[in-house]
């Protein structure tokens, strides 16, 4: 699912909101996430999921045009880990 059509089942869901009412529900929801994980916080979803950072080290790679070893600095990533009833739902149909 894609931005757009999170949006349009959203206004079918709620058909009392008007457009721009569900997209700027749809903008702090995202923004919400992004700014807790942004101050290295975590964000859970109770029955989805949660959402955190992991933190990678530094390592060599390799730039796969030209075979050459490049130094790849350590960074944050996101990581999503989810919840019990999400892995229930996903495995047992």
């Amino acid at each position: 699912m894609i931005r757009s059509e999170l949006l349009a089942a959203l206004g079918q869901d709620y058909p009392d909101l008007r457009a721009e009412e569900v997209e700027q529900v749809v903008d702090i929801f995202f923004e919400e996430i992004s700014q807790r994980l942004t101050e290295g916080g975590r964000v859970e979803l109770r029955g989805f999921g949660a959402f955190s950072t992991r933190e990678r080290e530094a390592r060599k790679g390799r730039n796969p045009r030209t075979g050459e070893t490049v130094d790849v600095p350590a960074k944050r990533v996101p990581y999503f880990k989810p919840g019990k009833d999400m892995r229930r739902r996903l495995n047992d149909g």
